[in-house]
């Protein structure tokens, strides 16, 4: 739901009908990955701020700077904010802008997987080491070699095999991407370097990681997705195609590639049969929420899956002032995710 659409909204009648409630009111916190690690849920927000910075369609008002981890030992649990895990200021390559983050754990060892803007200005991806999921992490001095945009989600295959999905456009940067090298050929411009609307969209990006899940393995792929009729989703098909926010989750033996689509405000999935895809358009998630943006994760917790999203119910509709929420979602007979409506 845009932030120009926002006037009339009685928030405090529109809390009582939500879906469900912010997992923490302390803080401003948004585009939560979650995972379970030892039977407790850990979730992996960006931590949102009032920088000051104006509002535009670059992102410039989204100054977050560090992260915080919040914990629930179980769905309706109390959450608890394990304080500060890693600061930009403790990043060396990295100036500013700490956006959506995720994380994952190897023999041990918790990694957290971070976009922020280096000295030139250009999104890169981080990892930091920790050795508790809660943090504090050690961040790598140098950022993943070949990354590049934002919102990075890390995937565990059955096999032991990592998989790193990311990038989103706009402010993201991944239009600037199209030739393989960063394009500052033309001023910044969220629409500028974009495919025309019959042209196939643009792609999320997809790596095999390193067995040390410092690096990528392989060269970085397109993340396809298809329409019913076996046609990639093109550019002006706003509704449906990838804009943010990477995710990959599996159920029944099928790969679950979810994304928001943007500036039209849909979380969407497709399925696929491998990691990599293709993947053929599913349906939606959840419908638009208050606030420009929409970011989550899924994740099972005992045998039940939980969508976890964000709103900015509790800032009254301020755009880059969020808060972290889940719900239970439900498939069909199908394998189809039932849609949510985040307001009853």
């Amino acid at each position: 739901m845009p932030e120009d659409s926002i006037d009339h909204i009685d928030f405090d009648d529109l809390k009582k009908r939500a879906i469900s409630q912010p997992l923490v009111e302390h803080i401003y916190t948004a585009d939560p990955s979650a995972h379970v690690f030892d039977g407790r849920i850990y979730i992996y927000p960006s931590h949102d701020i009032d920088a000051g910075d104006a509002f535009d369609d670059l992102g410039s008002h989204f100054a977050m700077e560090d992260y915080h981890v919040i914990s629930l030992d179980a769905p309706g649990a109390p959450a608890i904010d394990h304080g500060c895990a890693l600061h930009v200021n403790d990043v060396p390559w990295a100036e500013r802008q700490m956006w959506a983050p995720d994380a994952n754990e190897k023999d041990g060892k918790y990694y957290l997987f971070f976009p922020a803007k280096d000295y030139d200005g250009i999104f890169k991806i981080g990892v930091a080491i920790g050795d508790k999921p809660e943090g504090p992490f050690k961040p790598e001095p140098e950022a993943i070699k070949g990354s590049f945009s934002i919102d990075p989600a890390v995937f565990k295959d059955d096999d032991g095999k990592y998989y790193m999905y990311f990038g989103g456009i706009w402010g993201g940067q991944l239009q600037r991407w199209r030739a393989g090298v960063f394009n500052a050929s033309e001023p910044e411009s969220p629409v500028a370097h974009l495919p025309a609307d019959d042209e196939p969209a643009l792609c999320a990006k997809v790596a095999r990681m390193t067995d040390d899940l410092l690096q990528f393995d392989e060269e970085v792929r397109d993340v396809l997705i298809l329409d019913e009729s076996g046609n990639p989703l093109l550019s002006g098909d706003t509704d449906r195609r990838f804009f943010e926010a990477s995710w990959l989750h599996k159920y029944n033996g099928k790969y679950y590639f979810s994304y928001s689509t943007g500036d039209t405000h849909f979380l969407c999935y497709a399925i696929g049969d491998n990691p990599y895809g293709p993947f053929t358009y599913g349906g939606r998630i959840l419908n638009p929420v208050v606030g420009w943006t929409s970011h989550h994760s899924i994740c099972e917790y005992d045998g039940k899956w939980y969508l976890f999203y964000h709103d900015s119910v509790l800032s009254k509709g301020v755009t880059h002032l969020r808060s972290i929420k889940m719900v239970e979602i439900n498939y069909d007979e199908n394998g189809k995710i039932i849609t949510l409506d985040p307001y009853k």
